[in-house]
């Protein structure tokens, strides 16, 4: 459940849209709409793996313990583009108390999605998921349903947030992260 103080001051930085169907551009966009769920409401551990951009693996299990932004790309999406220096600049400035990890589900190779995050400055690994099969992972009401999407998982791998769409600021996206790790330790006590 959204917060009622978060609601109010991210709708002001999201502003309204509507969400539109598969454009010229060939993907469905978001309207930067922000969803978070309260620690009760939240469904098990997200099971991730798979093979990075680079040819590496990743495990999003090697992550708990932290909270873990995931963002879902493709480098020929606007939004996506748009977003990638604030997203890098938060990983930057999140240091090792976040872990970031991007889901790239739509460039013709990794090799593509590679240059893309190489030119853009992209230090955190990405999954190459072009057959969709990485976002089953996310149950139900928390499935990227828009490229971009971005969620914020807690330090238990659970996801806190949902933003459908193009992050507003890279104050709403650090709001989050701080709520995620708020919202851990105060249930823990």
């Amino acid at each position: 459940m959204l917060r009622p103080a978060l609601a109010a001051a991210l709708l002001l930085l999201t502003g309204c849209s509507s969400l539109a169907g598969t454009n010229d551009a060939g993907y469905v966009p978001g309207d930067g709409q922000v969803a978070e769920y309260e620690v009760g409401d939240r469904e098990g551990p997200i099971e991730l793996s798979g093979e990075t951009v680079d040819g590496g693996t990743y495990d999003l299990a090697d992550q708990r313990g932290k909270v873990v932004v995931v963002n879902v790309w493709w480098s020929g999406c606007g939004p996506c583009i748009k977003e990638m220096p604030m997203l890098t600049e938060a990983d930057a400035e999140t240091g090792d108390d976040v872990a970031f990890v991007g889901i790239n589900i739509r460039d013709n190779s990794a090799a593509d999605a590679q240059v893309f995050e190489d030119r853009l400055g992209v230090d955190y690994p990405s999954l190459y998921a072009p057959d969709g099969q990485a976002l089953l992972a996310f149950p139900g009401r928390t499935s990227p349903k828009a490229t971009p999407s971005t969620l914020v998982l807690d330090a238990e791998g659970r996801v806190a947030s949902v933003i459908s769409g193009e992050i507003p600021s890279k104050t709403t996206l650090l709001t989050l992260v701080e709520s995620a790790q708020e919202s851990v330790r105060g249930s823990a006590s």
